[in-house]
């Protein structure tokens, strides 16, 4: 039985500013709004957001009360959301394990919009197996019941599932779960890694 390659998304498979985001709407909010600060000052919604603990209306509501933005939500749903850039080799790289017939997955602490619109911008996204997605589940990284979930829709467990992920505390909870975890710091070492493993073939 082949392993199964579990993918994180942000910082992964794609990169993202929230910057972006936050030079967009700051403009449209109340006079004393600080662009730098505006995903710190709302870090609190944004988890709750990602927790599926509110919609995407009641986090644009939410948003909008607190900073007095004045543009509708269609004008926020696009500024918020139209952060990311793809990560080439690691979208080769994925390409690559699909023609080889290996099932592969998304794990990503992550929120509605935010996957609406990397699914219609990024064809790539739509070639996995499976998606465990925090807002869908009600619990974050590195929270072991998003990993059961995966071995779960996987049929796979311990060392049958290779977990690649950017964030430390990520990676050592798979590797607590006999997971094969890779700590994602750069295309090039991450492929390594997979060839170490017999996972992809040598250069």
């Amino acid at each position: 039985m082949k392993p199964v390659i579990v993918f994180d998304l942000g910082k992964t498979l794609v990169d993202f500013d929230y910057t972006i985001a936050a030079n967009r709407i700051a403009p449209r909010c109340a006079p004393d709004t600080d662009a730098a600060k505006f995903f710190s000052t709302y870090s609190a919604l944004l988890t709750s957001y990602e927790l599926g603990l509110l919609t995407t209306p009641q986090f644009f509501g939410q948003i909008k009360a607190a900073s007095g933005f004045s543009g509708t939500q269609t004008e926020f749903n696009e500024y918020f959301a139209d952060i990311f850039t793809p990560i080439e080799p690691m979208i080769e790289l994925h390409t690559e394990l699909r023609k080889k017939k290996m099932g592969t997955y998304v794990l990503s602490n992550t929120n509605d919009l935010a996957i609406e619109h990397i699914r219609k911008k990024f064809p790539f996204f739509n070639d996995f197996d499976g998606y465990v997605l925090s807002y869908e589940h009600g619990v974050l990284k590195p929270a072991s019941k998003l990993y059961e979930i995966v071995e779960r829709a996987s049929g796979r467990r311990g060392s049958q599932i290779v977990y690649i992920d950017d964030r430390q505390e990520n990676v050592d909870t798979g590797t607590a779960r006999g997971w094969k975890a890779i700590l994602h710091e750069e295309p090039g070492k991450t492929r390594a890694a997979l060839q170490k493993l017999g996972i992809i073939d040598q250069a």
